[in-house]
């Protein structure tokens, strides 16, 4: 998750999702995700205080801040890369369960009452941010560690 200035998606040249400021949220689905996981991670990520308040501290969660969020599915947050030269992708679920808890992930997102904006599963995504901060986090839901 990226705290952004602005940031876009683009599949074969037509924009898909696009937002000013707000959270750029890559996400990924592993063996044992499951709906839980996808409701924890989305108020996990909307209660985050990583925007800065009047004094610059940062106090304000993404919807105090008037942000909006740009979901991005991305299985290769689960590449392994620590052998061979080719990372091994066996830790990403299929994409058959992964597509609907990305998906419920995003609907969890809006029904906290954020404006979300999505990628395209599956599809070859050009990807486009300004990085604010830059305010870089990594969340895994209790159940996606417990499972690693």
């Amino acid at each position: 998750m990226q705290r952004v200035t602005r940031a876009g998606v683009r599949v074969d040249g037509e924009l898909k999702g696009e937002i000013a400021a707000g959270l750029l949220v890559l996400v990924g689905a592993t063996h044992g995700d499951d709906s839980d996981a996808a409701q924890w991670l989305a108020r996990k990520v909307s209660e985050l205080r990583i925007f800065g308040d009047a004094e610059g501290r940062m106090n304000l969660d993404v919807r105090e801040a008037s942000g909006s969020v740009l979901v991005i599915p991305q299985f290769t947050l689960y590449g392994d890369a620590r052998r061979g030269r080719r990372p091994d992708f066996t830790s990403a679920a299929r994409p058959e369960i992964a597509a609907p808890l990305i998906e419920s992930f995003g609907h969890a997102i809006e029904s906290l009452g954020l404006r979300v904006e999505r990628g395209v599963f599956g599809a070859h995504m050009v990807v486009e941010l300004v990085n604010d901060g830059p305010v870089t986090l990594m969340i895994e839901s209790p159940r996606a560690v417990e499972t690693a």
